[in-house]
């Protein structure tokens, strides 16, 4: 048996990494009344996914989406790796992922904020605490990156946050057209 290609569509993005060196100083952003941040501490793969495709779904977020759930499980199982959930009025309003396993280097693996809570005031707030919890224990950096496929504001945010750029590559992703994901125009590379 022959083992066909996948069928896919190529992504064009400019990936920009960035690092921030210090933790973040001055006030911290209010939040909206009611919105609190907790920590999934036994994630489960389901609500992982309900997460990473309601944030992702509409930025070709498709890694994750691309593992099996066992694969899935034993990164949300390492005690390097959390995940925090925004609750606002009693439901998911965003997460973020820290990843400790290259510490004293911490990176921000995923983050962002579910369609519904997008220009309410939370993102600012959010970042901040993940940024402040990503410090703690002995840090000396944090890691992020971001792509031309995330929301328009995720970079300036991400700068506005104390981060600085240290590089951008362009990358062609093959997307499997299985992940039923759509793909912006814009995107699409020729």
């Amino acid at each position: 048996m022959s083992g066909a290609a996948e069928r896919a569509v190529p992504v064009a993005v400019e990936v920009t990494f960035l690092r921030m060196d210090r933790p973040p100083e001055g006030p911290r952003p209010a939040s909206p009344p009611g919105a609190q941040v907790v920590v999934a501490e036994r994630c489960t793969v389901g609500f992982y996914r309900y997460l990473y495709d309601g944030v992702g779904r509409h930025h070709v977020w498709w890694l994750r989406r691309t593992l099996a759930d066992e694969q899935l499980a034993g990164i949300l199982d390492d005690p390097a790796n959390s995940v925090h959930v925004l609750m606002h009025a009693g439901e998911p309003a965003g997460f973020y992922e820290l990843d400790r396993r290259n510490r004293p280097v911490v990176n921000l693996s995923y983050f962002g904020l579910l369609p519904h809570a997008l220009g309410r005031g939370m993102g600012r707030a959010l970042l901040r605490h993940a940024t402040e919890n990503a410090w703690t224990g002995g840090t000396r950096a944090v890691t992020v990156n971001t792509c031309t496929a995330d929301h328009p504001r995720a970079l300036p945010n991400y700068l506005a946050a104390g981060f600085r750029p240290l590089r951008a590559v362009r990358e062609i992703w093959q997307v499997p057209v299985r992940l039923g994901l759509p793909i912006p125009e814009r995107l699409k590379a020729s």
